[in-house]
């Protein structure tokens, strides 16, 4: 955990076995004796059979694979409106959940900050780079049988109540 932590913080990206190393650590806690949601790993097909590796060896499986699809642009619009309160990490957005006063927390009356990573030009590189290592991902789950495709340009609350019927 602390090596993950100081690789990260020094923005470097983390090597795989560190990663997956993590995962079969967690695994074993009694908050993940039902499972876990992994968000964001793997992203590259290498990732993906390293981790497949790793739970096959510990006698279990991936069976669900979420992806939320939306367009790059409705999610650009989403992120680049997204205001975070730092100390809390209460999160608002300039056009779909404004805090009452622009610009403002609700419930400490101090500034909102965007996070450095959401603007459009950041974002298009992550949505480059996403397009071109995590699309085979998806398909190669595709084929394993466990990828549910979710329609994420749909209101929260009706996205969630697709994600529990996939897992009840």
């Amino acid at each position: 955990g602390n090596k993950v932590k100081e690789i990260m913080e020094k923005g470097a990206l983390v090597p795989d076995e560190d990663v997956i190393e993590l995962i079969k650590n967690k695994m074993t806690a009694p908050e993940c004796q039902k499972g876990m949601i992994l968000d964001g790993f793997p992203r590259t097909i290498e990732q993906a059979k390293k981790l497949d590796e790793m739970y096959t060896k510990s006698g279990t499986k991936i069976d669900k694979v979420f992806e939320f699809k939306i367009p790059d642009e409705q999610l650009i619009e989403r992120i680049e409106g997204r205001r975070v309160h730092p100390d809390s990490g209460r999160t608002y957005h300039v056009k779909f959940n404004p805090p009452k006063k622009e610009g403002v927390d609700d419930v400490t009356g101090e500034k909102l900050i965007q996070r450095k990573d959401d603007t459009r030009d950041v974002l298009s590189k992550r949505l480059d780079s996403y397009h071109k290592y995590t699309t085979p991902v998806l398909e190669y789950y595709k084929s394993k049988g466990v990828l549910h495709t979710l329609d994420a340009t749909r209101k929260i609350d009706v996205t969630w109540e697709d994600i529990k019927k996939q897992l009840a």
